[in-house]
């Protein structure tokens, strides 16, 4: 995944804020839920030393999307009571954490974020189709729109005579016509949030008539057919839960790729794992995706320079001229900025990978 979205966390500060929390709206108690735990998580804040300017923005901010329903989180992000950064998470983080330190601590935010992905979905009939565009991770679509084209002879007509085939033929070609206009807009929705997947449920022969206009006007993104589409609440309940079981299965195959490619760059010389391998990397600016396991509970400690984010050793020594300015932070976070400011990829290193320390990186070029 592009982290330049968390570009703006990393701004100078001596102590940045970072706050994940469970803000799921899943009873009539969620609220009183979300109050308790930021009551516990603040008065931690309080104790670390945060001051009160800070904890009262991140205070406004808490709560999530109420109007969504079911499981969500929550990432926040302050210093020096501004608000640096507000991410509504697809799934609840597994615990409530909240750190102040030297540097934002974004890792539940960027698991989060790595198995979403920009999307379209299309709820499609002869008439027309509603188009919605979907950033990554988003719970509402940037844009919706509709596509209504003319609705005579939608329906092919039973009766014979000699104008049986030329019914018929109208009614072809408008089905054409109208999918050639949703067509136009599904396009522009792609652009908008750059889009490799475009889910449409509907009526099968307008999904037929649709395709290939589809594969011609928006070559870059795949058409995948799902339950559902226009037709009441019923139709569209259908249709969101088939977008979400097919997204869910887009990202798992993504990410067992992602594992084969970084099995394939180890072979080739073009991947490192471990602290010391992967560190060398970012001082030398060689890492194209940083991949860091889900549990960094065992995390140690590294050093980082706040001139130079590439910067980082396990004693503050291995710095060298950076020593004296140097700071110590948890290796997750540190090798997290690392990637974030200079322009790394990130990908979520799954169970089971051999890689040392959780860590790993898959290289620019072969040292």
């Amino acid at each position: 995944m592009d982290l330049a979205l968390l570009r703006p966390l990393y701004t100078p500060a001596a102590t940045t804020v970072s706050v994940h929390l469970d803000t799921s709206r899943l009873d009539q108690d969620a609220d009183k839920r979300v109050e308790v735990v930021w009551r516990d998580l603040r008065g931690r804040l309080a104790g670390q030393g945060v001051d009160e300017a800070t904890l009262g923005v991140l205070e406004e901010a808490v709560g999530g999307a109420p109007h969504v329903v079911g499981p969500q989180g929550e990432s926040l992000f302050a210093a020096e009571g501004r608000l640096l950064g507000a991410f509504t998470l697809a799934a609840p983080p597994a615990r409530a954490r909240a750190v102040a330190g030297p540097v934002p601590d974004p890792l539940e935010t960027v698991l989060d974020l790595d198995h979403q992905v920009p999307y379209v979905v299309v709820a499609l009939d002869r008439e027309g189709g509603d188009i919605d565009a979907y950033p990554a991770g988003a719970f509402d679509p940037a844009t919706s729109r509709t596509y209504d084209g003319g609705t005579l002879h939608i329906t092919r007509v039973r009766a014979g005579g000699a104008s049986m085939s030329s019914y018929h033929r109208r009614t072809l070609n408008l089905w054409t016509e109208n999918a050639a206009g949703v067509v136009e807009e599904i396009a522009q929705a792609v652009r908008e949030v750059d889009a490799p997947l475009v889910f449409v449920g509907g009526d099968p022969k307008a999904v037929g008539v649709l395709r290939p206009l589809c594969a011609q006007a928006v070559p870059q993104a795949e058409l995948v057919d799902v339950a559902g589409g226009r037709g009441g609440a019923d139709a569209l309940a259908s249709l969101r839960e088939a977008v979400d079981e097919a997204l869910a299965g887009y990202t798992r195959r993504s990410h067992e790729l992602a594992m084969e490619a970084f099995e394939a760059a180890l072979e080739q010389d073009t991947a490192v794992h471990g602290f010391p391998a992967v560190t060398e990397a970012f001082a030398a600016g060689n890492v194209r995706t940083l991949l860091l396991a889900a549990d960094r509970a065992g995390d140690p400690a590294l050093w980082g320079a706040p001139d130079d984010p590439r910067l980082l050793g396990s004693a503050r020594e291995a710095l060298g001229a950076h020593a004296a300015s140097a700071f110590e932070a948890p290796a997750g976070a540190l090798l997290l900025r690392a990637a974030v400011l200079s322009g790394a990829g990130f990908s979520e290193l799954l169970p089971g990978r051999p890689a040392d320390d959780g860590c790993a990186a898959v290289l620019r070029y072969a040292d």
